[in-house]
């Protein structure tokens, strides 16, 4: 049976992108070797690094506009902290939009003095907030540009005269836009980009090396560069399988094609949602996200039923965050649109029968 993955991270990756990753792990190219057991410091995998970071700016339309890419580890979660530690001088501002927004609040806070702009916490967090002022004192406005818990996502980037920082873990090479908008972005690789362990940041060099604290060299964006994302061993097969998505996002057109693929799962899904009389969506129709829809039943009693239907047809990873409940459907850029209808085929039989 096919195994229809809905998970929202670990994710799904292209299934070339897997073949190629399980070859590399047997031998790398002709090197005789395995990729989890070359140096890291070897041309081949030096190779891959660079080509990694090349593609990243490439795809982001953002190479040789004074823009780096690193690939390091920690997961975003460690880049709440580290963005922080290299930007944070005297005040820092936060949109507030779900757990992960906060837990960067959190970690700021050790820092520096943080203001939530805006918050969307009333609600438990099922819209984006608008209609906010940013303070020009600010050092940076951070934000979280796709909430996978909750399902919503910034349809536009704030516009503001200082730095702007993102999260863009749940929604990276996604859609189209200006990636020029930020001055630093980050992105753990387990969801859109490849297998838990490495995380993108892209930064704008010139807005580096401005706070007058000492920053522990494993936390210093400056010294990842320096070193090519060398500092210490990089998570190899992570950044290798990343850079096997990264050209496969430019096989298929690059990030526009894939944003409008996405837009058509979306739709589909949600239309789908509002229609059928037993299910109703969790976030603002505005603020939806386009990779990961959140979505209840109107009936719990019908829970064990629908569970057993999606499973039946090979649907995994669908249970919804305890904080929301219901289901959380996760149409990363590697799910086809055939696991959306199928999905879809299991919502309209439910509604069907009962």
């Amino acid at each position: 049976m096919k195994i229809h993955n809905f998970s929202a991270g670990p994710s799904i990756l292209p299934k070339e992108v897997m073949h190629d990753a399980s070859k590399a792990v047997k031998e790398l190219g002709q090197s005789g070797l395995s990729l989890i057991e070359i140096s890291h410091r070897s041309k081949d995998f030096i190779s891959i690094m660079d080509e990694a970071c090349k593609r990243a700016l490439e795809l982001t339309n953002l190479e040789n506009k004074g823009y780096k890419a690193l690939f390091l580890q920690g997961g975003a979660s460690q880049q709440f902290i580290m963005s922080a530690y290299n930007l944070l001088e005297n005040k820092a501002g936060f949109i507030n939009t779900g757990t992960w927004s906060s837990k960067a609040i959190k970690e700021a806070k050790l820092i520096g003095e943080v203001l939530e702009i805006a918050s969307s916490k009333d609600s438990n967090f099922n819209y984006i907030p608008k209609g906010y002022n940013t303070p020009a004192d600010l050092d940076y406005l951070h934000i979280t540009t796709n909430n996978t818990i909750f399902g919503t996502q910034f349809k536009e980037i704030p516009e503001t005269d200082v730095s702007l920082v993102a999260d863009m873990s749940s929604d990276i090479f996604s859609r189209n836009f200006d990636y020029s908008r930020f001055d630093l972005f980050y992105a753990g690789a387990q969801k859109n980009m490849g297998p838990a362990g490495a995380t993108l940041v892209i930064v704008k060099e010139d807005i580096l090396g401005k706070v007058t604290r000492t920053i522990p060299s494993i936390l210093d964006y400056s010294v990842h560069l320096k070193s090519g994302s060398m500092f210490n061993t990089p998570p190899v097969f992570s950044v290798y399988t990343s850079l096997l998505t990264l050209r496969w996002i430019e096989k298929q057109g690059g990030i526009k094609t894939i944003g409008d693929k996405n837009i058509l799962k979306a739709n589909y899904l949600y239309n789908e949602i509002d229609r059928n009389s037993l299910f109703t969506g969790f976030a603002e129709k505005n603020d939806r996200s386009e990779m990961n829809a959140t979505f209840n039943l109107v009936e719990e009693s019908l829970t064990e039923t629908f569970d057993n239907l999606c499973l039946s047809v090979g649907i995994s990873g669908l249970k919804g965050h305890r904080s929301v409940g219901g289901y959380r459907a996760s149409i990363y850029n590697a799910l086809p649109f055939e696991s959306v209808e199928i999905l879809v085929e299991c919502m309209k039989s439910l509604e069907q029968n009962n």
